[in-house]
């Protein structure tokens, strides 16, 4: 119930919002209650992390074998990608915690990342051009989330253009899987 409310905190306000105080009040708890589960405001955001991450990580797996049969599309992935760290928050929140030193809470979203990789890659953790496409498409989106639209702008780019750069970056990643694969 927390984290849930953190999300929607973070959301709604921006990082900077999510604070255990917040949080206590949208739920009817006392702060006290979330301090002594999450130990702190660094916790709370790790927690937080890690929430937002095992809602997306799930999504983009499935979405990532659908592509592979032809079921779901490139595109599927890249908008899954790029909203969770867009309009989910976890850019913002990633960016706020390692302005405010709290870089560690960001081992739940890169070790997840790295879970994904090794769950869809062919031959594991092996797969060396899944974590360079993987790489590739989680810059991109969190790169995104924090600059996008006022860079596309500037440059008279339509907003989607980051997108769009994107799903063909892994439209190539894609054939080059189907080719090796005799898909």
């Amino acid at each position: 119930m927390a984290l849930a409310a953190a999300r929607d905190l973070l959301i709604e306000a921006g990082p900077q919002a999510v604070t255990l105080k917040a949080v206590a009040s949208r739920i009817g708890r006392t702060h006290a209650n979330l301090l002594h589960h999450f130990g702190s405001a660094s916790g709370l955001q790790k927690s937080l992390a890690q929430y937002l991450t095992d809602q997306v990580c799930g999504s983009i797996a499935e979405a990532v074998l659908k592509s592979r049969t032809g079921e779901g599309s490139v595109r599927d992935i890249v908008d899954l990608t790029f909203d969770a760290f867009d309009k989910q928050g976890a850019g913002a929140l990633s960016s706020w915690m390692l302005l405010t030193g709290n870089e560690d809470a960001l081992d739940p979203i890169v070790d997840a990342i790295h879970a994904l990789v090794d769950e869809v890659g062919e031959g594991g953790h092996e797969d060396r051009e899944m974590h360079e496409d993987t790489l590739t498409l989680v810059l991109m989106a969190l790169g995104d989330a924090l600059i996008g639209e006022r860079l596309a702008g500037s440059l008279d780019l339509p907003r989607h253009s980051a997108r769009d750069l994107a799903e063909r970056h892994l439209e190539h990643a894609l054939d080059r899987w189907k080719q090796e694969h005799g898909v």
